[in-house]
């Protein structure tokens, strides 16, 4: 574990920290470590992964975004940060499987407040679970629509960009058609969305709106799991609607909300995926301490090896470097109503880059091994890369960090 800069950590962050890491190196690794031979159809069924989301459920992490006031675990952003980096530094997959989990009932705690129908359905439900009997999935990204929907409503030609998800208004409620692509996180064994679709497509991305959906609804089907480079731990893939209804009540954003919805989500979103490859950064960066201190060439320890030694400090840099703008953001982003989605991205954009040149970098210390299957290394680096283009490819998302700062001219 490393060692922490934070002067005032309490007792109970001292306990979640070791508690979670306990968990995310006992049963998160090695569960992912042998789902990452799995067929991609088979990993949600896996006994392996029912077994580790059973055991995080039990541990109530399925909650840690969930308010206290609606049975979640109440978490403050430095605890938050601490079990998202842990879980990860465990397993991304798993880590990505356990956070998307409770999109659903968060975001009825986020949107619908007040809505006693939707939380008794989709958030208390949830939170009292403890056998991973129930999970929620973030259905946003589409087959012809990706990236595009992390543009900011007012940007020029969002209004020519029209999902593929669309909602006919009908007597109460709307009927929804189209097909969420295989790269949604959970989507295989996911009871519940949260659901963007576009309810005018008139106004293309400022026509859209966010729903809550039961997935054993009607006219709903899974399509095939996405055979992928890595985090092969997370179940994703397809989901079709063929007219599917939706309660009017069940649409907790409309057109006018929608701005605020999607700068609040994705602000959470790219704040926990800083976090998240911190610990996937700090994972690579123990592997390649270990390993240096274990191997030896020349007749000593790698560890021993001055460009050795140069190396892991430019890979402790990086790490520490993730750590601190993560935590900033969280600590800002997760206690405010009006969170900073730009800076939200700058963190998930540094930190999953210096994921990957941390991974690399490890790589070259291990030499051989570590283009092993055997190696844990090997498995980290495919992790660290798959995040450079989930939750929005890197540079797509620095457009829309861009088109914010330049909004902010003459402020």
């Amino acid at each position: 574990m490393y060692f922490e800069l934070t002067p005032d950590l309490s007792e109970e962050h001292e306990h979640i920290k070791s508690m979670v890491h306990t968990f995310a190196r006992d049963v998160l690794r090695p569960a992912a470590k042998t789902l990452d031979a799995v067929p991609a159809d088979e990993v949600g069924g896996h006994p392996l992964y029912r077994d580790a989301m059973r055991q995080a459920y039990e541990l109530n992490l399925h909650t840690i975004l969930v308010p206290e006031g609606f049975g979640g675990m109440g978490l403050d952003p430095l605890a938050t940060h601490i079990v998202l980096e842990e879980l990860a530094w465990g397993s991304a997959g798993f880590a990505i499987s356990i956070a998307v989990s409770q999109f659903p009932a968060f975001g009825a705690c986020l949107l619908a407040t007040d809505n006693d129908e939707l939380i008794a359905e989709f958030t208390t439900p949830f939170v009292e679970n403890r056998d991973a009997s129930l999970i929620g999935c973030w259905a946003i990204t589409e087959p012809d629509h990706g990236s595009d929907w992390l543009m900011q409503p007012d940007m020029e030609g969002a209004e020519k960009i029209v999902p593929n998800l669309r909602a006919k208004k009908v007597d109460g409620g709307w009927l929804v058609n189209g097909q969420k692509a295989a790269w949604v996180s959970n989507a295989p064994v996911a009871h519940h969305a949260y659901l963007f679709l576009n309810i005018d497509s008139a106004q293309g991305l400022r026509g859209n709106g966010i729903a809550l959906v039961d997935l054993s609804s009607k006219g709903i089907s899974r399509g095939k799991a996405w055979e992928k480079m890595g985090q092969r731990a997370l179940p994703q893939g397809e989901i079709y609607f063929d007219d599917v209804f939706i309660p009017d009540n069940n649409l907790i954003s409309d057109t006018e909300l929608y701005p605020f919805a999607i700068d609040a989500t994705l602000s959470i979103a790219n704040t926990a995926m800083s976090a998240l490859f911190t610990g996937v950064a700090q994972a690579a960066f123990d592997e390649a301490m270990r390993y240096a201190r274990e191997r030896v060439q020349g007749g000593r320890p790698l560890i021993e090896h001055p460009t050795v030694q140069v190396n892991l400090f430019e890979m402790f840099k990086l790490v520490e470097t993730a750590r601190a703008i993560s935590r900033r953001v969280m600590l800002y982003n997760y206690q405010t109503i009006t969170p900073s989605l730009q800076h939200a991205i700058a963190a998930k954009v540094f930190c999953t880059d210096a994921a990957v040149q941390v991974s690399h970098m490890a790589i070259q210390i291990f030499g051989g091994m570590g283009l092993s299957k055997e190696s844990d290394i090997e498995m980290i680096f495919r992790d660290a890369r798959m995040a450079q283009v989930e939750d929005g490819v890197n540079e797509a998302l620095a457009l829309t960090a861009g088109h914010l700062l330049r909004s902010m001219e003459g402020e």
